[in-house]
């Protein structure tokens, strides 16, 4: 199970390859307050690729890694999200999902339940609701977002954030300055 691969959707600051990269290799990203550990499986993705979801992006919480907000998905909301498709190995999802939500790497989850019911809870943190968004060449889209009601108050994000997004639309969706300007205006902060 742990070769097998999955699209990881990355809607916020892991729009950025360079920024995706620190959860693989470890390190800390440009503007980052937090080194990440790496995961197990440090290979560069197989395939990047843009990608849309249904529903919309909106920024939350306080962020001890980037100061001000952070990014969560909601796709009962109307607009658009733009993303960063990864294809990754579930253990390196695993991974992820472990440094998101701060804690050690080396756990598999059980995603048997998110293929089934396309949506799956692991708890009560912040990025704990994974989602099966969509598929492409037959393997699951999979992201992460706050739980069902639990949706953290809005707060704007800090520039540095905000940065590290602009890279990654720019690298993986091609957008020119107007465009991210007006796509990170449309979003809820």
């Amino acid at each position: 199970m742990t070769d097998e691969l999955v699209w990881y959707a990355a809607y916020g600051s892991n729009l950025s390859a360079e920024r995706f990269a620190r959860y693989l290799e470890g390190g800390t990203a440009a503007g980052a307050k937090r080194a990440h550990e790496g995961s197990r499986d440090p290979r560069a993705p197989r395939q990047i690729r843009p990608i849309e979801l249904p529903g919309s992006v909106f920024f939350g919480w306080e962020s001890s890694t980037w100061g001000g907000g952070v990014a969560f998905y909601d796709p009962d909301l109307v607009g658009r999200a733009l993303a960063s498709a990864y294809l990754i190995t579930h253990t390196q999802f695993c991974d992820l999902v472990a440094q998101e939500m701060h804690r050690a790497v080396g756990d598999d989850i059980d995603l048997e339940p998110l293929w089934h019911e396309r949506v799956h809870e692991l708890g009560m943190g912040r990025y704990e609701r994974l989602l099966v968004v969509d598929e492409l060449d037959d393997l699951p889209v999979v992201t992460f977002t706050c739980p069902a009601g639990h949706r953290p108050p809005l707060n704007a994000p800090s520039t540095a954030y905000l940065d590290t997004i602009a890279r990654g639309l720019r690298e993986t969706h091609h957008l020119d300055d107007e465009a991210i300007t007006h796509y990170l205006d449309s979003l809820q902060a």
